[in-house]
């Protein structure tokens, strides 16, 4: 009976794209609504670290209708950050041996994440993002943490991460480098879920479908496929140029 509501509400409205912002480990409720866009012929934007684009890809390639996602980056955020730096260590010959991301802060999405069960598939997420920055040189997992932290409610609407990565120079000479950021974390994804909606309506106005790569690479932290932040840019630039 929810399902045919939401359905009919996004038919009589006739939505275009539907955006999934429920709180990090809403599994089961990002699926349903998944399939309420199917079901409404309604392109989807899944900004949360469920693996839909993966799970659901395919579904949505047969109803002939795009997906983008999963799981937004911020404008700049500790996952961009991350990424930027390793991929730079990694150029410069610089293989990285260990490296941490903790973030802490005050607002619901840290105190659902108190939740461990809740934050299993945002760890995922964040840390692909990171190690596909890695290319063939992998480190093993122990060596590698990434992650929301704890909550601290006087932090409010801010998220503070620290980043740590050790890497190894030319003949072996040990470096590492410790960064502090501090974001005000609603609004950081904001544009980037504009750009995200954006990318989504003209898939559809081109009657594309199924994961959308173009935007899903740049936009999000876990696409069905991975690329470096310069090669995504580009693809998104000349999938905006057709």
């Amino acid at each position: 009976e929810a399902r045919k509501a939401i359905v009919d509400i996004l038919q009589k409205a006739k939505v275009d794209v539907l955006v999934n912002y429920l709180p990090v480990g809403s599994e089961k409720n990002t699926l349903f609504y998944a399939d309420c866009a199917l079901e409404a012929k309604v392109s989807f934007v899944n900004a949360i670290p469920v693996f839909v684009s993966k799970i659901y890809g395919d579904k949505f390639k047969e109803a002939g209708l795009p997906i983008i996602g999963d799981d937004i980056k911020s404008q700049t955020g500790a996952t961009i950050v991350h990424r930027v730096l390793t991929k730079l260590f990694e150029d410069r010959g610089e293989p990285v041996k260990r490296t941490y991301q903790i973030n802490v802060g005050g607002n619901t999405d840290f105190l659902n994440m108190l939740n461990k069960e809740r934050l299993e598939s945002k760890r995922i997420s964040k840390t692909e993002s990171v190690t596909s920055q890695m290319g063939d040189h992998q480190i093993p997992s122990d060596n590698v943490y990434i992650g929301p932290s704890d909550y601290i409610p006087w932090l409010n609407d801010k998220k503070i991460c620290f980043i740590r990565i050790e890497a190894e120079q030319f003949g072996g000479v040990p470096m590492d480098l410790e960064l502090r950021l501090s974001v005000e974390d609603s609004p950081n994804s904001a544009g980037v879920i504009m750009d995200g909606v954006r990318a989504a309506k003209v898939a559809l106005d081109r009657k594309l479908s199924g994961p959308i790569i173009e935007a899903s690479a740049y936009l999000f932290k876990s696409p069905v496929k991975q690329f470096d932040d310069y090669q995504a840019k580009k693809m998104l630039l000349e999938f905006a140029k057709v």
